[in-house]
């Protein structure tokens, strides 16, 4: 299996952690793959979330969704 070395925000690492410490997973590298695979199948399933650029129903908008100015 390829090994693959990888720079995460302390917040992530801190997450990882708590899952091992809770059971959820033996150790890291098995979170670190169930993790990743999950991300993926997700990925996969809903595709990337494209930004939509603002249509014409948007122009009006005054930063709420219910206001529109005529």
């Amino acid at each position: 299996m390829p090994k693959v070395e990888i720079t995460v925000p302390e917040h992530l690492e801190m997450q990882i952690a708590q899952l091992i410490e809770q059971g959820e997973f033996v150790n890291r590298e098995e979170a670190i793959q169930e993790l990743l695979s999950t991300g993926l199948r997700a990925y996969k399933t809903s595709g990337p979330i494209e930004e939509e650029e603002p249509g014409f129903e948007d122009e009006g908008m005054m930063g709420h969704e219910d206001e529109y100015v005529f």
